[in-house]
């Protein structure tokens, strides 16, 4: 039986991309949910188990890359708009500030 998968995608706006620290809030957001969840850069993948820690590392999304989610099971409409949501904020990373200190 085929998975029925909710996607959406969003651009990577952050400074870093999908680095370490996105790359842990990603995850621990994503082990939330009790059904599969996965990103690519293109809509027809290839797909990486965004549950994996060690898969995101690997992934090098950059800023400007657009991320593609799907998430399958029960609640994974809810799970697809926290991942945007989250990406959306910048992973809540502070962006640089310009200049130095004063």
């Amino acid at each position: 039986m085929a998975q029925d998968w909710k996607r959406s995608s969003v651009v990577l706006t952050n400074e870093s991309g999908l680095h370490a620290r996105p790359a842990v809030k990603l995850t621990q957001l994503a082990k939330t949910h009790d059904g599969p969840v996965e990103i690519a850069l293109a809509a027809d993948g290839p797909w990486v188990n965004a549950k994996s820690p060690v898969q995101l590392m690997r992934f090098r999304a950059a800023p400007g890359n657009r991320l593609h989610v799907r998430v399958a099971g029960d609640g994974a409409q809810a799970m697809v708009d926290q991942i945007r949501a989250l990406a959306e904020r910048g992973f809540d990373e502070k962006p640089a500030q310009a200049g130095g200190d004063g």
